[in-house]
């Protein structure tokens, strides 16, 4: 019996649906527009993909790929296909252009989105998982249990070195478990990587210092695949304890390429996910996302945030963190990381959708913005946690700290 990578796709066509699932399984397979010699029988046998089995959905009222052929009106389904691991090996680098490649492409389909992938075992004997997660980032952090609390430097652009000498300090001394550095800020004019590895462990030292604890800090190392290891190391000789990486700019083989090196956590920054995932009818769905990212052994993935600024339902949320929650090819952990909006008052929402506390919960201006300053953000959303873990409304705490939260930020996010 083969062994397949099974790739889950809601269909829409205005063709027979068959006709359109036949079209992926052959694109994506051993299919040309016409029959070439090399395609024989045998060939066929041993490298054809599958159609396993295929439920009709409700269709939506509008195409999500233009120019599709076919007068009928819309319709879809839930389609699972297998594609054979001899056509790939046990390979992201393969494994994505058939999964995720031209199909999108194809005039049969109206619309396509990959909403999950079942995994030979192969990939799992090929990839190293995550080296620290979330076992890992507590002892670095010194937090063994309990909510892990961090920040991001803002502005996050325009800062030099001796800016975040101030700014982690202050936020080291605060009690952050994690600063990270901002997506759009890598290697960057005002702050470059090696004056800016500088600068901040000398922070960190300090609030080590002072403190007897050492934050995490995500330096941001993203950047083509030669420079990114040396970042790596850089970081590393300095005393840094994280490095973190744009996933969808650098690519998932150079993230696996990295985890090989690494020597210290991978934080996995998802910027650009909206192009891929936010169109219901198109793209690559946030569950078979999350399996790929974590074949490349990252420690850290975002998962978006409850009641945040973007366009992720709580529901997405919460599908993404347990999905990210749950073993993958028998390992593979990962640290969800929560981030946009997040503040003392969404503590509730959290950890009723999640029933974990083994996040990474990211607060910028409900820490940087609290009115009584960054200690105070921090204290808040510890007392929240606190508060919400014994079962205690937020409103019936009256630690000042919390207390200024709800009245600043606007009161309990509604669960």
């Amino acid at each position: 019996m083969r062994d397949l990578t099974v790739a889950t796709y809601q269909v829409v066509t205005r063709l027979p649906l068959e006709q359109a699932v036949s079209a992926i399984a052959g694109e994506q397979s051993t299919g040309t527009f016409v029959s070439v010699a090399g395609e024989t029988d045998e060939l066929r046998a041993r490298h054809s993909a599958v159609v396993l089995d295929m439920t009709e959905i409700p269709a939506p009222i509008t195409e999500a790929l233009p120019g599709s052929r076919g007068d009928q009106p819309l319709h879809a389904a839930l389609v699972r296909i297998g594609f054979p691991l001899d056509n790939t090996g046990p390979s992201l680098t393969n494994l994505f252009p058939v999964v995720a490649g031209n199909l999108y492409e194809l005039r049969e389909l109206a619309g396509l989105k990959l909403v999950d992938l079942e995994l030979p075992a192969a990939f799992g004997d090929a990839y190293l998982p995550a080296g620290f997660a979330v076992d890992g980032t507590r002892r670095l952090v010194g937090r063994p249990s309990g909510v892990l609390i961090g920040t991001i430097v803002k502005p996050n652009v325009g800062l030099r070195p001796s800016d975040y000498v101030d700014l982690v300090l202050e936020l080291g001394l605060a009690g952050a478990d994690f600063i990270k550095d901002d997506e759009v800020n890598a290697d960057c004019p005002p702050a470059p990587l090696p004056q800016r590895v500088r600068a901040v462990t000398a922070a960190l030292d300090e609030v080590e210092r002072r403190t007897g604890r050492r934050p995490m800090y995500a330096f941001n190392i993203s950047d083509e695949p030669d420079r990114m290891l040396r970042n790596h190391d850089l970081v590393v000789a300095a005393g840094g304890t994280c490095v973190m990486v744009n996933l969808n700019v650098v690519g998932f083989p150079a993230v696996a390429m990295l985890r090989r090196h690494a020597r210290v956590p991978i934080h996995a920054h998802v910027t650009g996910i909206g192009a891929l995932a936010r169109h219901a009818g198109l793209g690559i769905g946030h569950v078979a996302y999350q399996k790929l990212a974590r074949l490349t052994g990252i420690d850290h993935l975002h998962c978006g945030g409850f009641h945040s600024k973007f366009y992720v339902t709580d529901d997405d949320v919460a599908a993404m963190v347990e999905a990210v929650r749950t073993p993958l090819l028998g390992g593979f952990p990962c640290l969800p990381v929560l981030s946009s909006a997040q503040w003392a008052g969404t503590a509730p929402v959290t950890l009723e959708r999640t029933g974990t506390e083994d996040l990474l919960v990211l607060a910028g201006g409900g820490v940087l913005g609290h009115p009584d300053g960054p200690a105070a953000g921090i204290t808040s959303i510890r007392q929240a946690w606190a508060a919400t873990a014994a079962g205690v409304p937020l409103h019936e705490v009256d630690s000042p700290e919390l207390v200024r939260a709800l009245e600043h930020f606007g009161g309990v996010v509604a669960r």
